[in-house]
Order: structure tokens, then C-alpha cells, then sequence
């Protein structure tokens, strides 16, 4: 029981931590968390990182990388689809999207953009 309490506080404080930090802070959070392997952690720091600077790709799709390591399959594609839209010469968004589609016994679909990623140069 107190090791429920204790987890519920360590979110709070990292919560309100993040609500603070400048737009690099939350960048090397995520980076971090995500190098880490700790993909929802990443996440609520990109999450808050877009609603900043909703401009960057970069950001875009390493949260949708994010949702896909963490077998969020749906929510990657979600994002992905949004980002090739957005940023259609993307070629390793094309890629992980193929791959995510792939992951969802899509591979007919993800073959569309497997091949748009192979035209852009993307050597996956």
C-alpha cells in the first residue's frame, strides 16, 4: 500500500516539475526517458513539449516513436498518419508508419509507405 502512495507522489512531483521547464528541458527529459526505455515517460514530456511548440516534426515523431515501443499501435499510427500528412517528405516517418502498420497484421497497407520511404532514400 505505501508503495502505491509513494509512486502516486513521484508522478505528482514530476508532473509539476515538467510544468515548469523550458521547452530544452522537456526535450532532454524525453530524450532521456526514451533512451531510457521508459516510453510513458517520454510521453507526458513530448505530450507537453507539442502543446509548446507544435511546429516541430521532430517532436512529433519521436512520440510517435514513444507509442510505438510501447505497443500503442493505434496512437502511432494515429500520429504517424498526421505526420506524413504534415511533413510528407518524411521518409522514416513512411518507415515507421509501414512498421506500425506491419506490427497490426497490416502489411499490405504499410507496404505503401515502405515503398515512399525506399524512394526518399530511406535505407531502414
Amino acid at each position: 500500500m505505501d508503495s502505491d502512495n509513494t509512486s502516486d507522489n513521484t508522478n505528482e512531483s514530476v508532473d509539476v516539475a515538467s510544468s515548469n521547464a523550458s521547452s530544452s528541458e522537456l526535450y532532454d527529459r524525453a530524450t532521456f526517458a526514451f533512451e531510457a526505455k521508459r516510453y510513458t515517460d517520454a510521453q507526458a514530456h513530448l505530450e507537453e513539449l507539442i502543446a509548446l511548440e507544435p511546429d516541430r516534426a521532430d517532436v512529433h515523431l519521436l512520440l510517435a516513436r514513444s507509442y510505438f515501443h510501447s505497443a500503442q499501435l493505434s496512437r502511432a499510427e494515429n500520429m504517424l498518419t498526421s505526420i506524413v500528412e504534415r511533413w510528407p517528405d518524411d521518409a522514416y516517418a513512411h518507415f515507421v508508419l509501414s512498421r506500425t502498420l506491419q506490427r497490426q497484421g497490416r502489411a499490405e497497407e504499410g507496404r505503401r509507405h515502405l515503398l515512399l520511404a525506399e524512394a526518399m532514400g530511406y535505407e531502414g
